[in-house]
């Protein structure tokens, strides 16, 4: 095991080293929990932030304190993130290698039309997140999320909506902050055992709107396992900040779903959700 490697940051050994918790043992919380969450070098290696000494040593007291595993790396990654409001900029801070690029509204829309389809057919009892912005934005999707909730393991939706709800057989509806940036945030999440896939986007302020145009997303999209797994946890984080009750139901869940390992899977579902963009947009 070595303790010094290649790149920035803080290489397994060191991690194991400062904490005296196990490489296996980060590397099962990691798979089975996303804590720690290292970034991967182009060669594989992991690499840990500084901040992530404290998120194992947390884990380690929880679990000291009696808790489950589970509920122990709930606890941890919800203090380790108690501020963070944001979707879209959470996912940018955490991953600044992932490049966004700007999408009008048409086209976003059919994009994320394209990734809840595709994991809908799939089937694979997936948590999935959507950030509306307005409370009627959601109205207008409701009965396909309502669908999606049939199959899903965890369904929440974030927007202006007046009180925390939880609808028989319907996501979770989740108000937002309106004065805080999920007002002018768009997102979509889904990680499943089989599949993983998120999109973010913040509205861009226009100075002379453009009807003809249409409103404009700085938008972030990604397949890649550990992306994925870095949003999921912001929604699942802006989730039990939300609502006690749901906080609990989370804490109490089984691990979560593993994510793809494939490269050429998650390949394959870039092309097929890629594939039925176009098609929205044909």
């Amino acid at each position: 095991m070595s303790v010094v490697g290649e790149g920035p940051g803080l290489a397994i050994g060191e991690l194991v080293a400062r904490t005296g918790v196990s490489e296996g043992t980060l590397r099962m919380w990691e798979r089975r929990h996303g804590v720690p969450l290292p970034e991967r070098l182009p060669s594989g290696h992991r690499r840990y932030r500084e901040s992530d000494v404290e998120l194992v040593l947390r884990v380690v007291r929880e679990r000291d304190s009696g808790l489950s595993l589970a509920a122990a790396t709930a606890r941890a990654r919800a203090a380790e993130a108690e501020h963070e409001p944001s979707i879209f900029g959470g996912l940018r801070r955490h991953r600044p290698d992932l490049e966004p690029f700007v999408l009008r509204k048409g086209a976003l829309l059919a994009l994320s039309r394209a990734i809840e389809d595709e994991s809908c057919a799939r089937a694979e009892r997936p948590l999935l997140f959507g950030s509306f912005q307005r409370e009627r934005f959601y109205r207008q999707s409701e009965r396909r999320w309502r669908d999606f909730a049939r199959t899903a393991e965890l369904t929440c939706v974030f927007a202006d909506f007046a009180r925390p709800r939880f609808p028989a057989g319907a996501p979770a509806e989740l108000p937002i902050d309106r004065s805080g940036p999920l007002r002018r945030e768009w997102a979509v999440v889904c990680e499943a055992r089989g599949h993983a896939t998120c999109l973010a986007g913040v509205e861009l302020p226009s100075a002379r709107p453009r009807p003809d145009l249409g409103r404009e997303f700085e938008v972030i999209w990604s397949v890649e396992p550990d992306a994925v797994r870095v949003a999921s946890d912001l929604c699942l984080r802006l989730a039990r900040r939300t609502s006690s009750e749901l906080a609990s139901a989370i804490d109490g869940r089984d691990a979560r779903p593993n994510p793809p390992q494939a490269v050429e899977e998650q390949l394959r579902l870039a092309a097929t959700i890629t594939t039925r963009t176009l098609r929205q947009l044909g």
